[in-house]
This record gives C-alpha cells, structure tokens and sequence, in this order.
C-alpha cells in the first residue's frame, strides 16, 4: 500500500509539473499586457518600465517559469497585478466557497442518481427506466445557466422564497448562508445527477446480467438480498470512479454557475484574471484545480480496495 501510494504521489506530481508547464505557457501566449491593464490608457513609461522589472516580465519566458516554480516550490505562487494581495491569500479566500458549493451540488446529484439510476436498471423497460434515462437525457442536454436562471425566476422572484444572488459566510449567518446555497447546489446538482444516472443505471444492469447474480436467482434467493448483496456491492466500483471525477470537476470551479449566482469561488476567480490578464492569480488557481483533481483520483485508487478485497493495491 505504502508503495502504491509512493508511485502516485509520484506521478501525480510529475503531471501537475506537466499541466504547470502547459498553462504557464498558455497564459502568456494570450495577447494583452497585464500592466498596462493595470495602470489604464494613460501611464508613466518610467513607472511601467518599473512595474515589468519588478513582476519578472521583462524576462524571457523560460527565466520567468523557472522563477516561478521556484517560488511555488516553497508556497510563494506570487502576487496579484491588480491588488498587490499574495496569490495564496486570494485563494484562500475563494477556496472554501468552492468547496462547500462542489460537495453541496454533489450530494444533490447522488441523492438524484442512486435511487434513480437503481430504479431505472431494475425496472429496465418500463415507464420507471424511461423516466429516469429521459431525465438524465435533459439534464446533460440543457446549459447549466438555463437552470439556474429558471430557478432564480421561480423561486427567487415569482415565489420570493430565496435570496437569488451573493454569497453570506456561514460564521456570520448560518441560515442565510444556507439559503444561498440551496438555488446554486441544485443548479450545479441537476447537470451532476444527470450524469451519475446514466453510470448508476448501466452499472448496475451490468451486475443484473452477471452470471452469479443468475445462480443466486436459481437458487432462490430474494430480489432485495441479491440487489443489496450481488449487485449493488459489484456496481459500486464504477459509480465511485464517476463520483470522484464529478467532485474533482466541481472542485475545479463551476465557472458559469459562480457567474450566475454572484458566487465568489474559484471558477469565477479564475475567469476575472482571464479578464483582467492577472497572470500570477490564473496560474496560482489552475495549479490548486489540477492538484485538487489529482488528490481526489489518489483517494478513489485506495477506496477501491476497501470496496473489492479482490482489487490489490500494491
């Protein structure tokens, strides 16, 4: 085990040196000037001149990088062009919005899924099957921003049950925090629990048809005791895959739902320093995603073993 977790720690951090590489280069591939953005149309040359030397982009790509992995090395990803604050304290900031907005929408879409992708493979053929699959089908096709904007429309100002916008830190007010997060979770846990009943559904079909489930049958075993014991313990592994994958998109900042809701976590983060061409704040949030995502594949890896003894993990 101890071994296994070596290797892909390992190889986890040559990829996020690889996806570092790659979006560094990326990013400064983008036309526009960060501080000229930053100090407007009208400028001192001198004080321009200044500002390039003192954020390192007076030097050739490759120094800059260097650099800067240099520094991300030891904790130090930099600081914002636009306000002087250190890259770490602006995503720590926006980390914990993000985070309680992935799970939230997570346990929203499993709470849809499970049940409905279980349901749907038991009663293969049936109206029950064709529902879900037809929901699954609408939630995957439609933009996450229709949902959201068709559920501020109805229960933000037609029935005028919840706050539609903003963000309200839970140490400041538990209940509007809550309330707040409600419209954004089921907007991004729809789209997440439509993709997560298409999985549940086939898995667990692919255990129905298995050729121990039909000697359990044979046997006479009850319908509950082989959903329960045969098949659903055999589905598992597949669904965690997905699930992880799902968390790890989540984490990684849902850019469009953030927009919609006024939400200020990663995704909507990232996409300001897009904008406003703040090179050190983009990089410093590509890099925690890429990890974030990386960490989260490790631990499905090793809950794999705890579902199937049969799996080694070595």
């Amino acid at each position: 085990m101890a071994r296994f977790v070596l290797r892909r720690t390992a190889q986890s951090l040559v990829a996020l040196l690889g996806v570092s590489i790659v979006v560094f280069a990326l990013i400064h591939l983008v036309p526009g000037d960060p501080i000229r953005a930053a100090l407007g149309t009208r400028f001192d040359p001198e004080v321009y001149e200044l500002l390039r030397e003192r954020s390192g982009l007076d030097q050739p790509l490759v120094v800059q990088y260097v650099d800067w992995l240099g520094r991300a090395v030891q904790g130090d990803l930099g600081v914002s062009f636009r306000s002087g604050a250190p890259v770490t304290t602006v995503l720590a900031a926006r980390i914990p919005p993000t985070a309680v907005l992935a799970v939230a929408s997570l346990v929203v879409g499993i709470v849809v899924a499970i049940p409905a992708g279980i349901i749907a493979a038991v009663r293969q053929g049936k109206a029950a099957d064709y529902l879900a699959t037809g929901f699954s089908q609408v939630g995957v096709s439609i933009p996450d921003f229709w949902y959201g904007i068709m559920l501020i429309l109805i229960f933000s100002v037609t029935l005028g049950w919840l706050p539609p916008l903003g963000y309200t830190e839970f140490g400041e007010d538990p209940v509007d925090f809550a309330r707040r997060l409600i419209l954004p979770a089921v907007t991004a846990g729809v789209v997440t629990g439509a993709i997560l009943t298409r999985f549940v559904r086939s898995s667990v079909l692919e255990a129905l048809n298995a050729d121990h489930v039909r000697l359990a049958r044979a046997k006479g075993l009850p319908e509950r005791y082989i959903l329960r014991h045969h098949v659903l313990r055999n589905a598992w592994i597949p669904i965690v895959t997905v699930t992880g994958l799902q968390l790890g998109t989540l984490l990684g900042g849902i850019v469009i739902v953030e927009v919609v809701f006024a939400w200020p976590g990663l995704g909507r983060l990232a996409l300001d320093a897009v904008e406003r061409r703040d090179y050190p704040v983009l990089q410093g949030a590509v890099l925690f995603m890429a990890g974030a995502f990386l960490v989260i594949n490790l631990l499905v890896d090793l809950l794999y073993a705890k579902l199937d003894p049969r799996i080694a993990v070595r």
